[in-house]
């Protein structure tokens, strides 16, 4: 399979913040076998869907021929490995219920493929209504 760009989001609200993106970014680094190739600035904005202290996002970018389950599976180790504990909840209405964390990584854009199943949606599905996403994604996207 040939290297295609995937867009990763990154996100942290506890502890060193930027260390948690800086730590996040060197993991992804070995883990994907190579550096990435663009980086968004990173924005301070308010947490998304709950009551919580602000979050650091950015967009990172990397070239890649791993597949997308595999990268899934990747950002997963990372995020446990950070101390991360996802415990998936839902209000009454079947809304996810969000809560605070040392980082988050999600898969944004794996080249132009799209992947709907249960645990992977390629394009991210919220990413568009999540202007913390797209502004840094419109940023590289610029860097071209």
């Amino acid at each position: 399979m040939k290297p295609v760009p995937v867009y990763f989001s990154l996100g942290t609200n506890l502890g060193d913040r930027q260390a948690n993106i800086e730590e996040a970014l060197r993991r992804l680094d070995l883990a994907i076998g190579r550096p990435y190739e663009a980086l968004s600035s990173i924005l301070e904005t308010p947490a998304w869907g709950f009551d919580g202290p602000p979050f650091l996002n950015c967009v990172v970018r990397y070239r890649t021929a791993r597949r997308p389950h595999t990268l899934l599976r990747i950002c997963k180790r990372i995020e446990r490995a950070m101390g991360r504990r996802e415990v998936l909840e839902y209000d009454a209405e079947g809304r996810r219920i969000y809560h605070d964390r040392p980082i988050d990584i999600d898969i944004l854009l794996y080249g132009d493929l799209t992947v709907d199943m249960p645990d992977l949606k390629i394009p991210h599905p919220l990413m568009r209504s999540r202007a913390f996403i797209m502004q840094p994604l419109e940023e590289i996207f610029a860097q071209k």
